[in-house]
């Protein structure tokens, strides 16, 4: 499945350079609002060690990793949902994403120009989150507007018109789509979909800062947002890191204490924050991470392969990534009967090793 992140965040909060350092692309990064007028899109490997691991074992002609695609959107401003700064085709490309990565500044720079003139997290969440919300009460409006007519003599439309009629006081609130769930029918559910709501995406937010400042640049923005997924990433120092070499990267992390990229961190949260599992194909060929939401079954897993091996599934053969770095290869794994076939019900986990057996 393709799993898409849309960056957004006021004009000058570092979005380009995020992007650059995601995926290495020389995108305009400028000190002046609509650097970037069309969105930019870059296809970024997912960083998952098991996939080296395995690629060890079983010495591939080409290792593939699943990948996320990341959208630079530009800078919103104040008026957006009414087409400021070319405001509505911007929103028009959040529509297109899984989740939201919302760009915060926390960094001091007074080299570096804010559209408000001052650095301000909470007021800067609140006027992003204040123009999504008003494009999608316009949109939620223009729904019921046309449903309404239907709804004295469809029990469908009525009930969906009774649902988007809440939704709207909700939005009209101030408050974010996402966080109106109360339980409807499919049919109500189907409907809310069709809308592609902005607030409806899940969101990580990200705050921007320098290492001085992290911890509290991750308490800044949760004073604002509650219990949503927060971090702190030093865009600049990651942007630094994405240039450098492999050795040179190495040494320059070590120096600093840094564990892992905050790039690495931020496609893991996408995944959790999506439901999102990874499972592995092997062989001499290829060895090849796959992406499939959580809850999968085999047949779901295999149409993450090709459409058809979901119809024509027949079973699956599977192996523990533990279980096959433990026996050294696939046939070994077999041997010491760490290889179980599985059939249509079998949920898949994540870290699986499988082998789809099919009559396409």
């Amino acid at each position: 499945m393709n799993l898409s992140l849309g960056i957004v965040g006021l004009p000058n909060v570092g979005k380009s350079t995020l992007f650059n350092a995601l995926t290495k692309q020389n995108v305009l990064a400028a000190n002046y609002p609509f650097a970037t007028i069309d969105p930019n899109v870059g296809i970024v490997p997912v960083s998952d060690e098991r996939l080296y691991k395995i690629a060890e074992i079983a010495k591939p002609a080409k290792i593939t990793p699943a990948v996320v695609e990341f959208v630079d959107i530009a800078g919103l401003v104040k008026g957006a949902a009414s087409g400021e700064g070319l405001g509505n085709k911007f929103l028009s490309n959040i529509k297109e994403v899984s989740a939201i990565v919302h760009l915060v500044r926390v960094f001091k720079n007074a080299n570096i120009t804010h559209v408000e003139n001052s650095v301000d997290p909470t007021r800067d969440i609140e006027l992003i989150n204040t123009e999504l919300i008003l494009k999608d009460a316009d949109t939620v409006e223009n729904r019921i507007n046309t449903i309404k007519r239907n709804a004295r003599f469809d029990k469908d439309a009525a009930e969906q018109l009774d649902h988007l009629t809440r939704l709207a006081a909700h939005l009209n609130a101030g408050f974010l789509a996402i966080d109106f769930n109360e339980p409807v029918s499919d049919v109500v559910a189907t409907e809310r979909k069709s809308l592609f709501l902005l607030t409806d995406k899940p969101v990580i937010y990200l705050a921007n800062s320098d290492d001085a400042t992290s911890a509290e640049a991750i308490e800044a923005v949760k004073k604002v947002v509650g219990n949503k997924t927060v971090l702190a990433l030093d865009v600049k120092t990651e942007s630094e890191l994405a240039s450098m070499d492999e050795d040179e990267r190495k040494m320059f992390m070590d120096e600093l204490g840094i564990v892992e990229t905050g790039i690495n961190r931020l496609t893991k949260e996408a995944y959790d924050l999506l439901g999102l599992i990874s499972f592995f194909t092997e062989g001499p060929e290829e060895v090849r991470a796959w992406t499939i939401r959580k809850g999968s079954t085999a047949p779901e897993a295999a149409s993450a392969i090709h459409t058809d091996f979901q119809k024509r599934f027949i079973a699956a053969e599977v192996c523990l990534y533990s279980d096959y770095l433990t026996a050294g290869s696939w046939v070994k794994a077999k041997e010491n009967g760490k290889v179980r076939l599985e059939g249509k019900t079998y949920i898949v986990k994540d870290g699986d090793i499988m082998i789809i057996k099919h009559n396409a």
